[in-house]
C-alpha cells in the first residue's frame, strides 16, 4: 500500500494504492499552470496504470479541494465506481459546477451503462460509521461531518480513515480542512479510534487545523501536509509544524524545494519511507526515474 500527495500548489489531490485498487482524494488542478498540471496527470497516471480506480472522495466542496477541472479530469480518464462527498448545503459557483459537472458524467455513464453510485456523507443521518463494501482491498471509517458542529464549510468536511486489508495494509485518516472546534468533538466521541499510522494534516497545516490533542489520540508515524509553495496563508503554521514533529516520527511538506510529491509506503511492520518527487523543470514533469517505487 501506498500514498501520494501530489504537489498541486495550495490545495489537494492524493492517491492511495493498493494491490489492483486506487482511491482518489480531492481533485484540486491548477489549470492555469500548464507545466504543473502535466506534472499531476502524469504522476496520477503511474500510480493508476495498470489498477482500477475505484473511488473518488471529495473532502469538501471549496475550490481547493473540489475543483471542477480536476473533477472532469478523473471522472473522464479512470471512470471511479463512486463518488463520495460530505452531505451539507454549500450554495457556491463552484459547488453549483461541481454537481453539474457529475450530473453530466451520470448522464454518460448510463449511457454507455457504467453508472457510478453518488455516497453523500453525513454521520447524524447514517446508521454505520464502518464501510466494508466499497473496496475489495480497503475499509472506511467515518468520523465526520456531523450537525452539531457544521457551522462552516471547514467544519463539513470528510475525515474518514482508509485502511488498507492484509499484511501489506496501513491506515490512512485523511482530514479535509476541519477546524479546532469539530476537532475537540471527534477528539470526545471517537478517541482512540482516531489512531491510524500516516495523518494528512487538516487544511494545508494551518494553526486552525491543529488540534495537538488530535494528533496525540491519531498518533501517526507520519504527517503529510499539502500547501503551495509561498502560499499567501504561510501555510504550514510554525505552531502546526511544532506539534506534528513533536507527536510524528516523520512530517513531511509539499511545499518545499520548489514543490515536491510526497511518495508514503511502509517498509517494515511499523515503519514507513516517503520518497520526495522534485519536478524538473528540463522535461516539465517529475522526473520518472524518480517514480521507480510505483
Amino acid at each position: 500500500m501506498n500514498v501520494l500527495t501530489l504537489y498541486v500548489g495550495q490545495g489537494a489531490l492524493s492517491a492511495v494504492q493498493h494491490f489492483d485498487e486506487v482511491i482518489i482524494i480531492d481533485s484540486f488542478m491548477p489549470v492555469s499552470d500548464e507545466e504543473l498540471t502535466f506534472g499531476i496527470e502524469f504522476q496520477l497516471d503511474m500510480v493508476t496504470e495498470g489498477k482500477k480506480v475505484v473511488g473518488l472522495i471529495l473532502t469538501g466542496f471549496d475550490n481547493d479541494h473540489a475543483h471542477p477541472d480536476g473533477i472532469d479530469f478523473i471522472l473522464s480518464k479512470y471512470s471511479p465506481d463512486w463518488i463520495m462527498y460530505p452531505k451539507y448545503y454549500h450554495d457556491t459557483d463552484n459547488t453549483t459546477r461541481v454537481f453539474n459537472i457529475i450530473k453530466d458524467h451520470e448522464k454518460w455513464q448510463e449511457y454507455i451503462d457504467r453508472p457510478f453510485d453518488r455516497i453523500p456523507m453525513r454521520l447524524d443521518e447514517l446508521n454505520r460509521r464502518f464501510f466494508y463494501d466499497l473496496a475489495e482491498h480497503f475499509e472506511f471509517e467515518l468520523f465526520s461531518p456531523h450537525i452539531e458542529d457544521m457551522d462552516n464549510s471547514n467544519n463539513c468536511s470528510l475525515v474518514l480513515k482508509i485502511t488498507g486489508l492484509g499484511a501489506e495494509g496501513f491506515s490512512y485518516l485523511i482530514t479535509g480542512d476541519t477546524e479546532m472546534k469539530r476537532w475537540h468533538t471527534i477528539n470526545r466521541l471517537f478517541k482512540d479510534a482516531l489512531k491510524s499510522d500516516v495523518m494528512a494534516a487538516p487544511h494545508h497545516g494551518s494553526r486552525s487545523g491543529c488540534n495537538p490533542m488530535t494528533t496525540k489520540l491519531v498518533s501517526p508515524n507520519t504527517v503529510l501536509i499539502s500547501a503551495g509553495v509561498h502560499n499567501q496563508y504561510n501555510h504550514p503554521s510554525p505552531q502546526a509544524m511544532r506539534n506534528y514533529k513533536r507527536m510524528a516520527n516523520h512530517v513531511y511538506r509539499t511545499d518545499l524545494n520548489g514543490g515536491q510529491s510526497l511518495f508514503t509506503e511502509k517498509i517494515g511492520a511499523n515503519n514507513f519511507q516517503t520518497t520526495l518527487l522534485r519536478r524538473n523543470r528540463e522535461h516539465t514533469a517529475f522526473r520518472r526515474q524518480d517514480l521507480q517505487y510505483f
